[in-house]
């Protein structure tokens, strides 16, 4: 470990007091390790500020010492992005503490949050207030939304409303310098130069730190249907896809392509959970409509989309949820199905999108080519089909050893890859670069967009203390 200034720790105990400070190796443990237990690393002290005011005194303590600092929210990062490397050297500066919802104006459909307030919490927050904010993800009971904002998230809301920088309006952010660049706008038109918050959303905090937001609300819904469906293939599902969006007005909030390897994955390791149909199909969406009109018969409307896909023979079965519990189990069925990969073994992710017209092709070309390199590989993929988001996840042969499988994550990560840039997609869909995917970031990234990123780096943090060695 590098020399620590002398002094440095106390500097940081009269800054947030001993509350906010952890140095004890049992202490800060949780910190050290990413969600998914791939990255473990070191810290000199985890810091925890429970206001802007002293994250900016942090943040100038480690400028002038040379300390470089890793901000993270929940630690709910899928790529390395929030944990310290294994040397030791930084800080880990947690938002937790932050944890304030500043204001809500149902008026103006906003809600002003700090970094550190959990996702669920503000969902909440927008519910008491018979408002909606609409961004959902898995994580989200424990995912923070300084975090979320930072890896530009998505989740199942995407199709109806955005990603995370679609759903923010201004943000309050501590610069590498120390100084705080108050952005907190609630304004939906402003059009005074450079759109700088879009610099920090999905920059994974190597640009500066969230301390805060500004959100977008929405009319809350007044009802929503749920549909588990079986469909022939991919194909078809994003045909039915698009006579959904059109039969209904648009109402189609959410659209989930499901498989039926990991649905088997999913009834054999996670229990309680059973199939939704009688039958068995190669092929599922779970799909919503919802409303925020009175009246609004969504039940008869989901009854017709569904009926005529069958007529049209884009749908094969289905289940419309009787009561909010179905529809719960509909749910946990799509939301197990990271963790039943898991218990089925070792397994090599992406998290990629391409066009959704071109989805099919692209499940049938990475399917092919990725068992073809490596036979008996099992094709786990899934996801966000209404707005191209494919959880492309490869699970080892039965029986194979699985670290063998997982030496070959680069070779098949070059496959699929490879697949997806040719079909004008991403690497990274919602989850971000981090450690994680730094490498295949540099390989596919044009050098015009490497170089006006590194400009953008270097301008901002010319010291790089800000989560250096992530994404860039």
């Amino acid at each position: 470990m590098r020399h620590v200034p002398e002094n440095f720790i106390q500097h940081l105990a009269d800054i947030v007091d001993n509350s906010g400070l952890l140095t004890m190796s049992a202490d800060m443990a949780p910190y050290l390790v990413d969600e998914r237990q791939r990255y473990r690393g070191n810290a000199i002290a985890v810091v925890r500020p429970a206001s802007t005011e002293q994250v900016s005194a942090i943040v100038r303590l480690c400028l002038e010492a040379g300390v470089a600092i890793v901000p993270q929210g929940g630690n709910t990062s899928l790529c390395g992005a929030a944990t310290p490397f294994e040397h030791g050297e930084q800080i880990v500066l947690s938002l937790a503490r932050m944890n304030r919802i500043r204001e809500i104006d149902a008026v103006n459909y906003t809600i002003t949050v700090e970094a550190g307030v959990i996702l669920a919490d503000v969902q909440r927050a927008a519910e008491e207030s018979d408002r909606l904010f609409p961004l959902s993800l898995g994580g989200e009971g424990t995912a923070r939304i300084g975090g979320n904002l930072s890896t530009n998230a998505g989740g199942t809301g995407v199709l109806r409303y955005g990603t995370a920088r679609e759903l923010a309006l201004g943000l309050e952010v501590v610069l590498p310098d120390g100084r705080v660049w108050d952005g907190l706008s609630g304004l939906r038109k402003d059009n005074t130069g450079y759109d700088l918050k879009q610099l920090f959303m999905g920059a994974e905090g190597t640009l500066g730190i969230i301390t805060a937001a500004v959100l977008k609300l929405f009319p809350r819904p007044d009802e929503v249907q749920t549909a588990f469906v079986a469909v022939p293939d991919p194909r078809t599902a994003v045909e039915f896809l698009t006579r959904a969006r059109i039969e209904s007005g648009d109402r189609v909030i959410t659209f989930e392509l499901i498989p039926r390897l990991p649905l088997d994955l999913v009834l054999q390791y996670i229990p309680g959970t059973r199939d939704p149909l009688a039958n068995v199909y190669d092929a599922y969406v779970l799909f919503e409509l919802a409303s925020s009109q009175p009246g609004d018969d969504l039940r008869s409307l989901l009854e017709n989309i569904v009926s005529n896909a069958m007529d049209a023979g884009l749908a094969l079965d289905a289940a419309i949820a009787e009561s909010g519990q179905q529809a719960i189990d509909f749910w946990r069925l799509r939301e197990s199905l990271p963790e039943a990969q898991k218990l089925a073994g070792a397994s090599i992710k992406h998290d990629v999108s391409v066009p959704i017209s071109r989805i099919a092709d692209f499940l049938d070309e990475a399917s092919a080519k990725v068992e073809a390199a490596v036979p008996g590989l099992r094709v786990c993929a899934f996801g966000h089909l209404g707005d191209g988001n494919i959880h492309f996840n490869l699970c080892q042969p039965e029986g194979d050893d699985g670290a063998a499988f997982e030496s070959r994550m680069a070779e098949l990560n070059r496959v699929v890859h490879d697949t997806v840039v040719a079909m004008r997609g991403s690497i990274s869909a919602e989850h971000g670069i981090g450690r994680l995917r730094k490498d295949e970031l540099a390989h596919y990234a044009s050098d015009v967009s490497l170089d006006l990123m590194r400009r953008i780096k270097v301008a901002l943090d010319p010291e790089g203390i800000m989560n250096p060695g992530k994404v860039i």
